[in-house]
């Protein structure tokens, strides 16, 4: 129903902020990630919005991209992630980080974000397999296979950071098996 405002940022009180359109003033709840980059208060501003109507409430939620809409309306599809967890989810995690998680199916980095555990963070990586990763995660770098998949979660699960992992799997040949590729790892980690 309303897709998008533009008027004056009146108030900014996290995670609501109050836009003024020609003297009629929105209440929108944002993600901290679009909240960050919002003008100063008395500045133009413009916002693409998910209006959600339910029994008791009418609540406006505005976003700073495309993107991040589509990410909300992608994770609130799913059974028992409400508007507020979604939006909880986009203040913790970047789209991009979230369409990396879902490609490498990574729960741990979505137990990370506060009211997401562990169930909540395998479900929503099952239900968002192929809607989410290949489609907004495709402006980031090269495609990982199968395989680089295998060893980036081996890495971790043998207690090494992400960025760690992620940092060894770009010295290795682009067509390395799962087991030489751990061992090629693990002594590149080791130097």
């Amino acid at each position: 129903m309303i897709g998008k405002l533009t008027g004056t940022l009146a108030d900014k009180n996290p995670p609501q902020i109050l836009v003024d359109c020609h003297g009629v003033g929105y209440e929108v709840d944002v993600p901290m990630s679009t909240f960050y980059n919002l003008p100063a208060v008395g500045e133009k501003i413009s916002l693409l919005t998910h209006f959600v109507v339910r029994e008791d409430a009418q609540v406006l939620y505005g976003f700073g991209s495309g993107a991040e809409r589509e990410t909300f309306r992608q994770l609130i599809r799913i059974s028992g992630v409400g508007p507020r967890t979604a939006l909880s989810v986009l203040s913790g995690m970047s789209v991009a980080d979230i369409a990396q998680a879902v490609t490498a199916q990574d729960a741990g980095r979505l137990v990370k974000v506060p009211g997401i555990g562990k169930k909540t963070a395998e479900r929503l990586l099952l239900e968002l397999k192929g809607r989410i990763g290949a489609d907004l995660g495709s402006g980031g770098g090269p495609a990982t296979t199968d395989a680089q998949t295998d060893i980036m979660q081996a890495l971790v699960a043998l207690g090494y950071s992400d960025k760690e992992a992620a940092a060894s799997l770009k010295a290795l040949p682009r067509d390395v098996g799962v087991s030489e590729g751990i061992k090629l790892a693990l002594k590149a980690l080791a130097r």
